[in-house]
């Protein structure tokens, strides 16, 4: 059951899909568990918004499709009134030691604890936007930002979750810090969201290296590198329907 601090920041009535992402992640894991399978690492997940995210009671639905003692695929499926609103799946691998090949990171991101909390809010409505700790790196520009986010709200109320689902749980809100146009004009929501990961991050903080491109029939896209404090952790990806806000 949805709280107000999954506010949607399209429309009051919708739930933001950045907490249910990491949700799924966490049931997932909760399934996982559940069945005995096997300790892997999530190496990839993505999510595919099938229609719009109502605030209201849901179940989330897990299947292994592909089991495997090295590699697995994972389904999972939230049904919102009986209807399928978001499908996800996950591959898992088995963790190797690769220490000594590692390379080609990117730069890490200025330290959050350096930066000051910028009031996200001044942009976007939404319980979800105002429960999140926002500290923007630099400063933004049309269609291109990078910040540090945080939250203080758990996850699942008396349910530990995982560093990775509370992570998950924070990486859509990166179509909403590199605006390339006003939200009270334009709308640009995401239908998916793809994350893959060569690294599991470590919390409490999800960085967001963004830009955002919009193309000239409808389309747009938001990439963004991901981080921990540590550094690079992997890549974000969602696709956009841009189209004007109705009079």
């Amino acid at each position: 059951m949805p709280t107000s601090h999954v506010g949607g920041a399209w429309a009051a009535d919708e739930q933001h899909f950045s907490p249910l992402a990491g949700l799924i992640v966490h049931e997932i894991e909760c399934a996982r568990t559940r069945g005995s399978r096997p300790d892997m690492l999530m190496s990839r997940i993505s999510f595919d918004i099938l229609g719009r995210i109502a605030f209201g009671e849901f179940d989330i639905q897990v299947e292994v499709l592909r089991p495997g003692r090295t590699i697995e695929l994972v389904e999972a499926t939230v049904i919102i009134a009986g209807r399928p609103t978001v499908s996800a799946r996950a591959w898992l691998t088995t963790a190797q030691d690769t220490a000594a090949v590692s390379g080609g990171e990117p730069d890490s991101l200025t330290s959050p604890d350096q930066l000051a909390s910028w009031s996200i809010d001044s942009v976007w409505p939404g319980g979800y936007i105002e429960s999140i700790d926002v500290r923007q790196v630099g400063t933004p520009e049309q269609g291109r930002a990078t910040a540090w986010i945080r939250s203080a709200v758990d996850l699942v109320a008396g349910e530990d979750a995982s560093t990775l689902a509370s992570y998950v749980a924070l990486v859509d809100t990166a179509n909403g810090i590199g605006v390339r146009q006003d939200p009270t004009k334009w709308m640009f929501p995401n239908l998916d969201l793809t994350i893959h990961l060569y690294r599991q991050p470590e919390g409490p903080w999800t960085g967001l290296d963004t830009s955002v491109t919009f193309g000239g029939t409808g389309q747009g896209l938001t990439r963004t590198v991901l981080h921990d404090t540590r550094g690079p952790v992997g890549v974000a990806e969602q696709i956009l329907t841009v189209r004007p806000q109705p009079v």
